[in-house]
């Protein structure tokens, strides 16, 4: 090493020596990125990245562009690192010795994305994430396990259960305002529906809807969520959505085929957003969110299936508007 430090020293930097390169070498603290070596080589000669960057961290947002960081952990081992949402999703980087810190450069496709970071106090690093090189965002680490060589099965408990939760919160109340979309599209439905055994249907599933709001409100409540600004926005938002459908609902030509096709679609969009809640929930540990999940999506199987089962009746009711089946058949 001392070899390739004074290898450094005298390779002049653009026709200059300068003492404090020579210092930099020597300590190990990384090349200056302006000499003729390649950042890596120092990520490839030392055992792992110096001044305690390796371990477990949780990552939350300091500001820019960056979205809530809720349940986002970095892993770094040596010079390699991996980005995760819980143990969701993960995007690996390596380790470079880049002016006072470390840069992560992201793995193709994400090349392009480098996270920049620089000690911070207690223990902590304070970062930026560039794409192309600009800056977009602030982050901050916070250690969680810092044994060096941490096996994947200790790395898995130290996942953010608190984070898992928040995450769930945040979904339920996805979950929530789209059902109070819904709410209002079977309003629709019956309103522009004139068979009496069709509207029935769907006011039954007004009922179920309403229920199942009842339930969501309740698991929110109970993940330590009141009605929030944020909720209030998803569930006016949902509001708004469904008013405008519910125009084009009265003026459209086809109504009942039409409006029967767009129920069956939002049935099976219910469908994937429960089936989602029921994963994210067992993740968390929140075995109550599950079985409501559970629950709520056998209703929409349900109404899907009798949506289904009655095509022809939907058909039968357009072409009788338009006058192209008797009335009585």
């Amino acid at each position: 090493m001392r070899e390739h430090a004074a290898d450094v020293c005298l390779r002049p930097r653009r026709g200059k020596r300068n003492a404090s390169d020579c210092k930099e070498s020597e300590d190990g603290i990384g090349i200056d990125s302006s000499s003729n070596d390649p950042p890596e080589s120092h990520a490839r000669d030392s055992e792992g990245p110096p001044s305690g960057l390796e371990g477990l961290w949780q990552v939350e947002r300091a500001g820019g562009l960056l979205p809530p960081m809720v349940g986002v952990l970095k892993r770094i081992e040596g010079a390699q690192g991996e980005t995760r949402i819980g143990s969701l999703i993960g995007w690996a980087f390596s380790v470079e010795p880049r002016g006072e810190g470390f840069a992560m450069v992201y793995r193709p496709p994400f090349s392009a994305f480098v996270d920049e970071v620089r000690a911070g106090p207690a223990d902590s690093w304070v970062g930026s994430s560039l794409l192309d090189g600009r800056e977009f965002g602030r982050f901050r680490m916070r250690r969680i396990e810092g044994h060096r060589h941490s096996q994947a099965s200790e790395e898995e408990s130290m996942v953010d259960q608190e984070g898992l939760r928040r995450k769930l919160a945040d979904y339920v109340e996805y979950v929530h305002a789209l059902e109070q979309n819904v709410l209002l599209q079977l309003d629709s439905l019956i309103l522009n529906t004139s068979d009496q055994e069709l509207c029935s249907m769907f006011r039954h599933h007004k009922e179920e809807t309403r229920r199942q709001q009842k339930r969501l409100r309740e698991r929110r409540v109970a993940l330590g969520r009141r009605m929030r600004l944020s909720a209030a926005r998803k569930d006016l938002a949902a509001i708004a959505l469904a008013q405008v459908k519910g125009v084009g609902d009265v003026l459209r030509a086809d109504k009942a085929i039409q409006n029967a096709r767009d129920a069956f679609v939002t049935e099976h969009t219910e469908i994937a957003a429960y089936e989602l809640l029921e994963r994210l929930a067992q993740r968390a540990g929140d075995a109550e969110t599950v079985r409501v999940a559970r629950e709520s999506r056998a209703e929409e199987e349900a109404m899907a299936a009798r949506i289904s089962e009655n095509w022809d009746r939907f058909l039968d009711l357009t072409l009788r508007e338009q006058g192209l089946l008797p009335q009585s058949s």
